[in-house]
């Protein structure tokens, strides 16, 4: 039996480093160096603040804004449009929301501003209606027209909305505030066809209104304001005048037209020589491309149904 006569092994002892060593090895300044830079921090503020505008320390300051400024500016110009993508979005939705706020706003006000010169358009018909109920002292059944006749029917006609459940029926005078229109022809309960005068099949008793001259006034058959009127005078010796007005002469019973209405006033006349008579030419006081609101003409006294305009009723 052998007996182990080696020393026992020695286990090393690892020696424990100071916090002094342990920052030195990671690299961070030691504590007594982190004190001096906060007692000098602490001493430059007070002398700083001390010096008042003489500061010891505005050298440095200067320095750091010459060299450090552009650097920041640079940076800042680099920087600020990538920083700022999100709130350009941003911005942007809300352009759009504005832009489409403000034009829905825009449309409102000139549907507002459309209906307000509707309505406007509306009372100055109205009213020129009641000037014209006064001037001729016939009551009218109000209406409006809501179509005009086909072309394929050869005939100048208009329909209205008012029938003979307003008391309306054939052979009534037909006015706007401009003048006459026509007469109604065709009747039924909510609805009136009326020929008008410019029709080449209507033909009006009119009168020359200063000079009291009696003649028939004759449509052409057309809209358009190179096919007007045209008036013969019975007395084939008197020459019209330009210029001169020209009312109905007015039917036995006021059927189908009555009396005074305004019809135009005279444009030309020309002279047949070889008949020896004047053909004198009217242009119309209505203008039948635009008709709206008209009145037919209906006994005084509430005979014509509700809402007639009677003399003296606007006033």
């Amino acid at each position: 039996m052998s007996l182990d006569t080696r020393p026992p092994r020695q286990t090393p002892v690892r020696r424990v480093a100071t916090p002094r060593e342990r920052d030195e090895e990671r690299g961070l300044p030691t504590r007594s160096l982190l004190s001096a830079l906060v007692l000098a921090c602490v001493a430059l503020m007070v002398v700083d603040a001390s010096s008042g505008a003489a500061s010891p320390v505005d050298p440095v300051r200067r320095f750091a804004g010459e060299v450090l400024g552009p650097v920041q500016a640079g940076a800042s110009n680099l920087l600020d449009p990538i920083l700022g993508i999100p709130g350009w979005f941003r911005t942007n939705d809300g352009l759009r929301g504005d832009l489409a706020d403000a034009q829905r706003r825009i449309a409102d006000l000139e549907a507002a501003n459309h209906q307000d010169s509707y309505l406007a358009n509306r009372a100055d018909e109205l009213g020129r209606m009641c000037a014209l109920v006064d001037d001729t002292g016939y009551a009218v059944a109000p209406a409006r027209v809501i179509g005009y006749g086909s072309a394929q029917s050869f005939s100048n006609t208009v329909t209205i909305d008012a029938g003979t459940d307003a008391g309306l029926h054939a052979d009534m005078t037909v006015v706007n505030p401009d003048g006459l229109v026509g007469r109604v022809i065709q009747v039924s309960s909510h609805t009136a066809t009326v020929l008008l005068v410019i029709d080449a099949s209507s033909t009006v008793g009119g009168r020359v209104g200063d000079t009291m001259e009696n003649g028939m006034v004759s449509g052409h058959g057309g809209l358009a304001d190179d096919q007007p009127l045209e008036l013969q005078l019975i007395d084939h010796t008197i020459v019209p005048q330009k210029g001169q007005p020209v009312v109905t002469w007015g039917s036995e019973g006021g059927a189908p037209y009555v009396s005074g209405v305004p019809i135009g006033e005279v444009s030309k006349v020309f002279q047949d020589l070889r008949l020896g008579t004047y053909r004198t030419v009217l242009e119309p006081y209505v203008d039948f491309t635009s008709l709206d609101d008209v009145g037919v003409v209906v006994p005084t006294g509430g005979a014509g149904g509700a809402g007639v305009i009677e003399p003296g009723a606007c006033s």
